[in-house]
Parts: structure tokens; sequence; C-alpha cells
């Protein structure tokens, strides 16, 4: 398999963590988002949303869109597991999942932000006060969902909600979020980051980190 990935892309570092714990070796193939090259005509084939990540099978074919990955990932090698068997605890980790990946980043990607400057006359003060407001409505959302469990919503390892909310961290950080309001996330962060599956998978930790 390939990976086509981004050392700052959070999409792309969430399929980083669940590839490291579910213990799976993968080709990563570098696409730089400041240098525009998901819009170039060879990604695009493979990829038309031109966003990334993307992950490449030895037969050619491609699966976009991380919580896909993520799905065919726990469908394909389910040890260990990142979801839950219990419907009900399956739903609440999907829940935490979404809210990261269905409403706070699809406003807070590179191309929403270049819409802001280029579009709205937004300048560096403005979009990240944009920034910092999605994802202070988000974390208010899961903060109180999360149990005081050393992992999001478990005690006995990481999951799937654990893969989505550390890369949100990180990019709250990286925006000058204070995340003294949220102290269970900010304790999970703590305890996944511990874990060599997350600390390899960070965004300073890649080859093409710059």
């Amino acid at each position: 398999m390939k990976l086509h990935t981004y050392w700052r892309s959070s999409a792309a570092y969430r399929v980083r963590i669940a590839l490291n714990l579910k213990g799976l070796e993968c080709e990563q193939v570098f696409v730089s988002l400041i240098a525009g090259e998901q819009a170039q005509p060879g990604y695009l084939a493979l990829n038309p949303q031109g966003l990334l990540p993307a992950l490449e099978f030895d037969d050619g074919s491609v699966l976009s869109q991380s919580l896909a990955i993520l799905d065919w990932l726990e469908a394909a090698h389910p040890r260990p597991p990142l979801l839950p068997a219990d419907p009900l605890s399956r739903a609440r980790v999907l829940e935490i999942a979404h809210v990261i990946a269905m409403d706070i980043h699809p406003v807070n990607n590179l191309r929403v932000l270049g819409a802001l400057g280029a579009r709205f006359g937004a300048d560096a003060a403005a979009r990240r006060d944009w920034m910092q407001h999605w994802m202070r409505l988000g974390f208010d959302a899961i903060e109180p969902r999360l149990p005081g469990t050393r992992y999001a919503l478990s005690d006995a390892g990481p999951g799937l909600a654990d893969c989505c909310l550390i890369p949100q961290v990180y990019n709250a950080r990286r925006w000058g979020l204070d995340l003294t309001p949220w102290p269970n996330i900010s304790a999970v962060e703590g305890a996944c980051l511990d874990l060599p599956a997350f600390a390899a998978a960070a965004p300073e930790a890649q080859p093409d980190a710059s």
C-alpha cells in the first residue's frame, strides 16, 4: 500500500496513527499542500477531489477520505480494534470522530483559509480567530463526552476517537488556542503522545516535515 500524505495534513495524521496502531507498514508518498501538488494532474488522477490522504492499493485502486480509510482498516485488519463491539459504545466513538472530521475540520482546512484571504480579505489575525472559533465550539462539545479515562473513551487503549482527536489538538496548539478549558482533552493528548504509534505519526516526525 501507499499512503499519499503531507506532514501537516491532520486527516493524513489520523491515518498514520491508525496504521501504526495496527502495526501495518505503508509506503508514504509525499504531496505538498503548500506547493499545490494536490492540484497537479498526476495526483488528481488518483483523487479527483484533490485532498489528502489517499490510500493506494497494490492493484492500483485508491481510497480517499480519512474516515473511509479508517473504516476499511478496521474491517480488513480488525486487530487491535479501533472500535468497540458494543453498538452504543461504537456510536459514542463515532460521535467524537464526526465532531472533528465533519464539523471542525471542514471549515478549518487549508483551502478554506485560502478562500478567507483571497475572497474576503481576512488577514492573519482574522484567520487565526476563525480557526480558534470552530475548534473552541467542537472542543466544548467533546469535553463533556469524555469520561475521564486514560484514552478518549477507554482505559484499555486508544481507538478511532483518539486517532481523530490528537491531530485536532495538534492543530489547536499550532493556532495558539489555550487548552485550559478542556482538561479531559488535554489529559487524553498526554496519554496518547506517550505511545510510540502516536509519536511516530506526529507531523514533525515525518520525512517531509519542514
